[in-house]
């Protein structure tokens, strides 16, 4: 074997077809060379397409195997095979279109690139979540260089057509071993596909085409949003290069301020109302927080503490569908801090008054106890 396309790949000879295809992706989006500019990338790319233009194919896989070549043994010097990225999982072209690039065959010049994602952090407050709001945040994209336009070079005299594959960006590539020739269409290494190439580099952007800028992005974060998730906005990601090419996204994680005294599960909200003991007893009316200010409820005289009240669309809008969820009320008996002699006096001619039958909680601890 001239190369181990297994290793090539990093995966392992029992391999299942998901796991190369897998691998094959994350390394063919790591050194394409129109998304990494290192010298060594568009060998590294050409590798990984020979690699799994034969392992994505069961039959080509098969003789792999067995003969260390994809042809087998094909009357020893009989004719080869004229390759390709065809066959297995939709080919190349599929992997292209998950990088953005459209149509085409593999190698062309005309790919369409994808501009990578990039991603922030925006810290709103309860009621911006609740309620939606629109914010301009700051962040770091790269875009085309402005000097040299995309390509990289210092002028447009040292941006030259390929002399290896003379501006096509992909060419064939010929192996010879004992069971005949193969054959390979692969983006040509000199120009990554390119079909041109760079003599002297742009100083600005230093030959990558891109420049790092600071770009201010109005968002819109939509009513009902919950801390930890994600807002994605097309298109404001990092720009490409090349004039056809597609900017990636933005991708914002929302964190959400905690509200000073409303606790917020799912839609729903809840509060802890700390009411007087003799609010509790008497009846009465008592003032809770809402998302819109505060709200009067009606306390029935002999309310017991932990009682709770519900009102109906009182809390955070639905962010997929309609409606909003509820507030739930817990109202908490709160004591006096202390009693004087006039209330510890009034106290005792309640409790002189009052009967164990008025308490049938503790009347039932006790008879419990005794048992």
């Amino acid at each position: 074997m001239a190369n181990n396309y297994y290793e090539t790949l990093g995966v392992s000879k029992t391999a299942s077809d998901d796991e190369i295809k897998s691998a094959y992706r994350n390394l063919a989006k790591k050194y394409h060379p129109d998304l990494n500019k290192t010298p060594e990338a568009a060998e590294k790319f050409k590798e990984i397409n020979e690699a799994y233009s034969v392992l994505s194919d069961k039959t080509k896989r098969s003789n792999y195997d067995q003969f260390g070549s994809a042809d087998g043994p094909q009357g020893f010097g009989g004719g080869g095979f004229s390759g390709g990225f065809e066959g297995g999982f939709g080919g190349f072209d599929d992997i292209l279109n998950m990088f953005g690039f459209g149509g085409g065959r593999a190698g062309s010049a005309q790919m369409r690139e994808k501009g990578e994602d990039i991603e922030t952090n925006l810290t709103i407050s309860f009621e911006e979540a609740a309620f939606g709001v629109e914010k301009e945040i700051s962040v770091n994209r790269r875009e085309r260089c402005p000097d040299c336009h995309g390509t990289g070079a210092k002028s447009d005299s040292d941006y030259v057509t390929c002399s290896e594959c003379n501006g096509s960006g992909k060419v064939t590539y010929t192996q010879q071993s004992l069971f005949g020739i193969s054959r390979t269409v692969g983006v040509c290494r000199n120009c990554g596909g390119k079909g041109k190439v760079v003599k002297n580099k742009c100083v600005t952007c230093r030959g990558s085409g891109l420049k790092t800028v600071n770009a201010k992005i109005k968002v819109k974060i939509p009513a009902g949003i919950d801390n930890d998730q994600v807002v994605r906005v097309q298109g404001e990601g990092n720009r490409t290069a090349s004039n056809n090419g597609v900017p990636g996204d933005l991708r914002i994680f929302i964190r959400v301020q905690p509200h000073a005294l409303l606790v917020r599960k799912d839609d729903d909200l809840y509060v802890d109302a700390y009411t007087p003991i003799t609010t509790l007893l008497l009846g009465g009316k008592i003032e809770i927080p809402t998302l819109k200010g505060k709200q009067t409820i009606d306390i029935a005289p002999l309310t017991q503490s932990n009682t709770t009240y519900t009102l109906r669309g009182k809390g955070i809008k639905h962010l997929r569908g309609l409606g909003n969820g509820d507030l739930v009320v817990t109202l908490k008996g709160e004591m006096p801090k202390d009693l004087d002699k006039n209330a510890t006096k009034l106290v005792k001619e309640l409790q002189s008054i009052m009967n164990d039958r008025s308490y049938p909680k503790t009347n039932n601890y006790k008879k419990k106890m005794e048992q």
